[in-house]
């Protein structure tokens, strides 16, 4: 990051801050990976020299990959929410994320390798069950109730 931003999403890692941002530049458009830091001394986590933290960023949104230790996990309470425009994107992503060491979950989210959740949903989906003809948003949402990876309406 050239400039500091004022919001930055801190995500901790088990050692391996990295290896997601690397992946996540690789996958998503407008994505980077910026500054590696390595920790000026022996730290909990780890040792003077490793890498401490990686300022990268996913789909424009500044991000601070912190590598500390195994004291916490990811949790599904954070996801990033990636809008595709058609399901060859939704594909693209979702493949990518799940053929990665990730799972699957329901209604068009998923989990990578490092326990980060993402929802990869279809706009055309999000119209549907957001849809001012109350039925037929009530169809979209029970059937994207029962998708693992969203499919486009």
């Amino acid at each position: 990051m050239t400039k500091q931003a004022k919001n930055t999403i801190c995500l901790w890692y088990d050692g391996d801050a990295e290896e997601a941002a690397r992946f996540y530049a690789k996958t998503f458009p407008d994505s980077f990976v910026g500054a590696v830091h390595c920790a000026p001394g022996d730290n909990p986590s780890g040792k003077q020299g490793d890498v401490l933290t990686v300022e990268f960023t996913v789909m424009g949104i500044p991000c601070l990959g912190l590598n500390g230790g195994p004291a916490f996990k990811q949790s599904e309470a954070f996801s990033f929410q990636v809008a595709t425009e058609d399901q060859a994107e939704t594909d693209r992503y979702w493949n990518a994320i799940v053929g990665n060491g990730g799972q699957e979950s329901q209604c068009g989210w998923c989990k990578d390798k490092w326990g980060v959740s993402w929802q990869i949903t279809p706009i055309a989906l999000t119209k549907a069950y957001t849809s001012p003809d109350r039925s037929a948003a009530k169809r979209a949402f029970d059937a994207m109730m029962t998708m693992k990876k969203s499919i486009s309406p």
